[in-house]
């Protein structure tokens, strides 16, 4: 009777020492992967850049026609007026200033939250890099009610 307990209670805690064998739970889940951070003002400098490397070209352009019409110019002897104008360089494009956006603050031991520059609310900014411009969701006034990330 004595060996029958015995074997009962070492086969009793096999089973329960191989009932304790740790379940990955995250083994049917699928990674979870935040969307890169957009700026707003990624076109608009796109469209800049453009205009800035046509202005470069341009001035390029203009300092290669100097240069050939100095080259081809014979040398006075006597001072002379010019006969032909300079090339004055194009004017630069007026460029819109664009509007400076407020900064949010931070709320103090709450880590990716801040309050809205606007009416003061909680917002959830984890994950967007310091500097980032974001749309204000609980803005109501007139405009978007941008403002960047402390």
């Amino acid at each position: 009777m004595n060996s029958r307990l015995t074997t009962g209670f070492a086969a009793l805690g096999c089973i329960l020492l191989a009932s304790c064998y740790p379940y990955d739970e995250s083994r049917g889940r699928k990674p979870h992967r935040r969307p890169a951070p957009t700026s707003v003002a990624a076109p608009e400098q796109q469209a800049l850049q453009a205009q800035r490397d046509a202005m470069k070209a341009k001035e390029d352009l203009a300092r290669q026609e100097a240069a050939k019409i100095a080259a081809q110019a014979p040398t006075p002897t006597a001072p002379t007026l010019p006969t032909t104008p300079t090339p004055q360089p194009p004017a630069p494009p007026v460029v819109e200033k664009k509007p400076e956006y407020k900064y949010a603050t931070k709320i103090p031991g709450k880590e990716g939250f801040v309050f809205s520059p606007y009416n003061n609310k909680m917002i959830d900014v984890r994950g967007m890099a310091s500097g980032t411009l974001v749309q204000d969701p609980t803005y109501t006034g007139d405009g978007k009610g941008y403002f960047r990330v402390p």
